[in-house]
């Protein structure tokens, strides 16, 4: 993100107090903001251009337009590598990327075959994001990403077709039990597959470790400032398989928080909604409704799971691997991004 951009003099991490859930949550609003979709090329360089004199010191102090700029850089490129993630796998995009998918796997009589497609097509989304906005202290190789790309959506698809096979066995339930679970199923399948994708896409992080970097204390930054150096220039520690795996771990649950209420509110509203007379008049009505009441709780669902850890983690470096006992920055603590 903005790290990656030249100067020794670093930019505030928020606008907002991430030590606290509220705050993170604000803040994972404005990178998940689909405004920033449209800022285009020439939008973002000059957002760039912005924040570089910032760091050079040419602008004094942070002011809205430097914040709308570091939002616009922080939602748009990867914060290891410095580059421009696709669009369609921004999470700035996540909502309206798993829109279009929705709205295939609910369209009305689908077959086996149709199924699967579709949710081939699911997982291979969640594929592409859990990739593109993982952490890349370990480049993979093509080979690499095909053999966990497969994995992840054969094991992700199994699960996913599994679950939805239940709904025709539900038979002993009152039918309007039957209803509710035969609602809740699709969604329940979606949300334990994508945890699944989690996990297998970024598995390689997990047996070989990512990089953890010392926390530095105000003394450090001015230190490195005085020696013309930033933040981004401190050498890893090395790599660890316990920070991964947390790293992975809370991807993993926070794709499950995001997707629990678009797995159980719009479903029951809509059951509701199917008994009005209104509804019943007009059943071609029904799938749009349920896209809309599904966009409506994405967007409110999505900053509120992303925020649920922060994205750079910080942790003492004593609960990791011996290696790393006793070689933590301020506090003993060591730092890591999360990837989201």
């Amino acid at each position: 993100m903005s790290a990656s951009l030249p100067g020794n003099r670093e930019l505030p991490e928020s606008q907002y107090d991430l030590s606290t859930y509220w705050g993170r949550v604000m803040q994972t609003a404005a990178i998940t903001d689909p405004r920033t979709l449209f800022v285009g090329k020439n939008g973002l360089e000059e957002a760039k251009r912005l924040l570089v004199k910032y760091k050079q010191g040419e602008i004094k102090d942070m002011n809205p337009e430097l914040w709308m700029a570091k939002k616009v850089v922080d939602s748009t490129l990867h914060p290891d590598t410095g580059e421009p993630v696709l669009l369609p796998f921004r999470m700035s995009c996540f909502v309206l990327s798993n829109l279009v998918v929705t709205a295939g796997m609910l369209t009305p009589g689908l077959k086996t075959t149709g199924t699967v497609l579709w949710q081939v097509a699911n997982q291979s989304l969640n594929v592409a994001i859990n990739n593109a906005n993982a952490n890349k202290s370990l480049p993979l190789s093509y080979s690499k990403i095909a053999q966990s790309y497969f994995m992840a959506v054969g094991a992700s698809c199994s699960v996913a077709v599994g679950l939805n096979s239940l709904v025709p066995h539900l038979k002993r339930f009152s039918p309007s039990t039957r209803l509710i679970l035969s609602r809740l199923v699709p969604f329940a399948a979606v949300a334990s597959a994508g945890a699944l994708n989690v996990f297998l896409m970024r598995g390689e992080e997990m047996r070989t470790g990512i990089d953890v970097f010392p926390v530095l204390s105000e003394a450090d930054k001015a230190r490195l400032a005085k020696e013309g150096k930033a933040e981004s220039d401190v050498a890893s520690l090395g790599k660890s398989r316990k920070a991964a795996t947390l790293a992975v771990s809370e991807t993993a649950a926070s794709r499950v928080f995001n997707s629990s209420p678009i797995m159980v509110v719009p479903p029951l509203i809509l059951v509701r909604l199917q008994r009005t007379e209104w509804l019943k008049r007009n059943p071609r009505a029904t799938t749009p409704i349920n896209l809309g009441l599904i966009l409506g709780m994405s967007y409110l669902a999505l900053p509120f799971a992303l925020a649920a850890f922060p994205q750079r983690q910080k942790i003492s470096a004593d609960s990791l691997e011996e290696e790393f006992h006793g070689r933590g920055g301020d506090g003993g603590m060591v730092a890591f991004n999360r990837g989201i």
